[in-house]
C-alpha cells in the first residue's frame, strides 16, 4: 500500500537540528503535483525572496520564465523535458526556467559567477516556496538547445534547471512504480564530517 502525501512529507522532513530555519528542514523535491493552482501571490512572493540573494559585484543576473500548466509556454518547456522527468513534472502547475546573463552590464566582460549567482537565488526560491507550503523540484534533465529555440532565447543567456513547482500530491498518482519508490524512500545526506574541514582531509571540529 503506498503512502499517502501527508506520510510522505513527514518522512522527507529533515531531523530537527536547533536553529535551522524549519522551511530548510521541511524542503525536499516530490514528483508528484496536485491540480491545485499557485497564486500569483505565492508566486511573487518566491521570486521576491529569490531576487534579494547575494551576486557577485551585485549584477543580479538571473532571470526567470515562468509557465502556469496550460499556457502555451508551459507546452514548450514541458516538450523539452527528457527521461523521466517526462513522466511527471508535465503535470506540476508550474515550470521555471532558470537563466542567468553570462556577462557583466557594467562592461560587458564575462561573468563567470553568473552561474553561481542563479544558484544561489534558486536556493532562495525554493526555501521560500518550503515555507509557503509549495514543493520544488530542480531540474538539469532537459533539452537545452529546444529550450533556447522554442522560446527564443538571447544567446548571451546561460541556463539554469528547470524548477517544477506547486502543491504536493499523491504518490500513486505517479506514472510507473520506479517513481513511487523514489517519491516514498527517504532522504539523506553525508554527515558534517565528510563535508566540513579546518584542511583538507581533516574535519573541522565544530
Amino acid at each position: 500500500m503506498s503512502l499517502s502525501a501527508a506520510e510522505v512529507h513527514k518522512l522527507k522532513a529533515a531531523p530537527a537540528v536547533e536553529g535551522v530555519l524549519p522551511a530548510i528542514l521541511n524542503r525536499w523535491s516530490p514528483r508528484s503535483y496536485s491540480d491545485r493552482p499557485v497564486s500569483g501571490a505565492d508566486l511573487s512572493r518566491v521570486f521576491e525572496a529569490a531576487r534579494w540573494a547575494a551576486s557577485s559585484n551585485n549584477e543580479q543576473p538571473w532571470r526567470w520564465i515562468t509557465a502556469r500548466r496550460g499556457t502555451p509556454v508551459h507546452a514548450q518547456l514541458a516538450s523539452t523535458l527528457m527521461g523521466f522527468n517526462k513522466d511527471w513534472a508535465t503535470q506540476a502547475p508550474v515550470l521555471i526556467l532558470t537563466l542567468a546573463h553570462g556577462a557583466f552590464s557594467h562592461n560587458g566582460t564575462s561573468n563567470a559567477w553568473a552561474l553561481y549567482d542563479l544558484g544561489a537565488a534558486n536556493a532562495l526560491l525554493c526555501v521560500q516556496a518550503a515555507a509557503l507550503g509549495l514543493g520544488t523540484h530542480s531540474m538539469a534533465g532537459y533539452d537545452q538547445k529546444a529550450a533556447r529555440q522554442a522560446l527564443a532565447l538571447p544567446d548571451d543567456l546561460l541556463l539554469g534547471a528547470v524548477i517544477a513547482l506547486g502543491y504536493q500530491g499523491e504518490p500513486a498518482a505517479l506514472a510507473n512504480d520506479q517513481l513511487v519508490a523514489r517519491e516514498t524512500a527517504p532522504r539523506s545526506r553525508k554527515p558534517l564530517g565528510e563535508l566540513v574541514f579546518s584542511a583538507w582531509g581533516q574535519p573541522a571540529a565544530l
